[in-house]
């Protein structure tokens, strides 16, 4: 029974490391405390912002806009990458052009963003979009190619139509390359969505740390950093346990 539970406490072993390094860091008085901050002080500065509100509607505007462009960015690679394994016409004319812009960093086109569509909502759900297209599309692309020939040639002999044939057919024998698409696009997704939040915007994680920044509130900074790295740790977790609800049957 106390190995269960030292197991499934394991993960908080590198946590409760780095806070300890970090006390012990600050309390030595290596770095000047306006540039280390004390935890004490980052979680007086978490209540804060949580007591007045703050860091929620922050928060809440960084996963609207997550919400929107890779909802929207998934979709368009599920389609696109499914129309790349299956159509000899749209790889010959789309997959060089593909596989070059797939290859070109989110944050690199961040400055043609804003010049195009300026600093408002548009270039972030489109920055969102690009960054989880490309990971779906080619996921969902060599998935479908992964399929046997047998299942297409089982589909072709009771002549079910395309949209059958990708609901029955395609995307169930894809899924688990298709989930590891989701989870790099959405992991990808919020880290240029934070990375164009303090570049280029008005509200938004993000652009909350770059004020902070501004500001020398490095505490306000770090509860920035934090939140960040948990939001997206939630988010991956939440994928992965969806992948294991999907595929328990992978265990048995």
């Amino acid at each position: 029974m106390a190995n269960v539970v030292l197991e499934r406490l394991s993960w908080l072993v590198s946590p409760l490391l780095v806070l300890t390094a970090w006390l012990l860091v600050a309390a030595a008085g290596w770095f000047p405390p306006q540039l280390l901050v004390p935890p004490a002080h980052v979680y007086q500065a978490f209540s804060e912002l949580l007591g007045s509100g703050e860091l929620r509607e922050h928060l809440t505007v960084s996963l609207s806009r997550l919400a929107i462009g890779f909802t929207l960015g998934a979709l368009g690679g599920l389609l696109f990458g499914t129309a790349l394994a299956l159509s000899r016409q749209v790889e010959a004319y789309c997959a060089p052009l593909f596989h070059t812009l797939r290859q070109i960093p989110s944050i690199a086109l961040i400055p043609m963003f804003i010049l195009l569509f300026g600093v408002e909502e548009t270039f972030k759900i489109l920055i969102v979009l690009k960054a989880a297209f490309f990971p779906v599309a080619l996921a969902t692309s060599e998935g479908v190619r992964g399929i046997p020939r047998s299942h297409f040639e089982v589909a072709e002999v009771f002549r079910l139509p395309l949209p059958s044939l990708l609901r029955d057919v395609a995307f169930p024998a894809a899924a688990p390359p298709i989930v590891t698409g989701l989870r790099i696009g959405l992991s990808r997704a919020w880290m240029v969505l934070v990375a164009a939040e303090l570049l280029a915007a008005d509200s938004g994680l993000g652009q909350m740390i770059e004020m902070s920044r501004q500001m020398m509130r490095i505490d306000v900074v770090m509860v920035g950093v934090v939140v960040a790295g948990l939001v997206g740790c939630v988010l991956d977790h939440g994928l992965r346990l969806l992948e294991k609800r999907l595929f328990r049957w992978k265990t048995r």
